[in-house]
């Protein structure tokens, strides 16, 4: 029987106008630079679906299987989980091209852009849902163009039993050194499995620290050289990229989030009602146990209540 997710302890408070009006509860896990646990909270080995922190784990399973990406942002974008800037789609719309698709091969389902700007602007212009804006296009276009370089179908790439998919589960579970507990749809409509967050941040800590010029390493090295590309303009993990030299981040939905520095350790966490606006002063607080500290690090440390259209409150860690 698979193990169950036990749910995690007061992480973070909603403070209004001096009055505690809430909590988030969840899990975080901070490992030093030799991969040791040197501080967790909640339940850290349990199974949870990391969703989006995932995918440098299976752009390693892509590259390993065939993906020949000779730009490196083109490594990023198989990374990420864009905002649906112009930028990223026409880096979309790039590598489907090369393979003689347009966006009708991908599975993934129409969305509007998740990035508040570009979604205001397709908006603003009339437009619509589209394949290409959803934020895993450049994970379904790396899915679709290793398929090409490998020699498989297309047809059902999407599936868990797929060869694809198979080499992206065995990726995901080498490195992470756990079996997967689960597997479900993610939001993408793709296979997203289950392990801990113990294993999620040893990871990430396993790409930083990998040889230079080997296939993990070149995936941290392409997200961290093109954070913008990752996620957008304005995107969490991006920011952190930009404002941690060194530092490997990624977001995953549901209140998920795992960074590594080369060096000094790992975090993963995940806040347990999704909630997106308790990640960031939660992995501020366990990243300043690792002894990290940087401006953009305090810019996140709370983040803003408003009433009336000015600060009244914030959210801020309790852990």
């Amino acid at each position: 029987m698979t193990k169950t997710y036990e749910g995690g302890a007061p992480l973070a408070e909603v403070v209004r106008s001096g009055f505690v009006e809430g909590a988030h509860r969840g899990s975080v896990v901070v490992l030093d630079a030799a991969g040791v646990a040197v501080a967790s909270a909640g339940d850290v080995t349990s199974p949870i679906f990391p969703r989006s922190a995932s995918k440098p784990m299976q752009a390693i399973g892509m590259l390993r299987a065939g993906l020949a990406l000779t730009d490196p942002a083109d490594v990023a974008l198989v990374s990420a989980s864009h905002a649906g800037e112009e930028f990223h789609l026409a880096r979309v719309g790039a590598l489907l091209e090369r393979a003689g698709l347009d966006a009708s091969a991908l599975h993934c389902p129409p969305d509007l852009p998740v990035g508040a700007a570009a979604r205001e602007a397709v908006l603003r212009a009339g437009g619509g849902p589209s394949r290409v804006q959803m934020n895993c296009s450049g994970k379904h276009s790396g899915m679709l163009l290793t398929c090409e370089a490998a020699g498989w179908s297309r047809e059902g790439y999407w599936r868990p039993e797929h060869p694809l998919q198979q080499r992206l589960r065995a990726a995901i579970e080498e490195f992470t050194g756990e079996q997967a507990a689960a597997v479900g749809v993610d939001g993408c409509g793709a296979p997203v499995l289950a392990v801990s967050l113990a294993g999620l941040a040893g990871a990430y800590l396993r790409l930083v620290d990998a040889e230079p010029g080997s296939v993990p390493r070149t995936v941290a090295d392409a997200m961290r050289a093109y954070p913008e590309i990752v996620g957008g303009t304005q995107a969490d993990d991006t920011r952190l990229m930009r404002g941690v030299p060194g530092l490997l981040a990624k977001v995953g939905a549901e209140g998920v989030i795992a960074v590594a520095l080369p060096g000094v350790g790992a975090v993963a966490l995940k806040i347990d009602d999704g909630a997106d606006r308790a990640r960031m002063p939660v992995l501020v607080s366990a990243l300043r146990r690792l002894g990290v500290d940087a401006p953009v690090l305090t810019e996140y440390a709370e983040v803003p209540l408003f009433g009336g259209g000015v600060p009244v409150g914030a959210v801020r860690p309790l852990w």
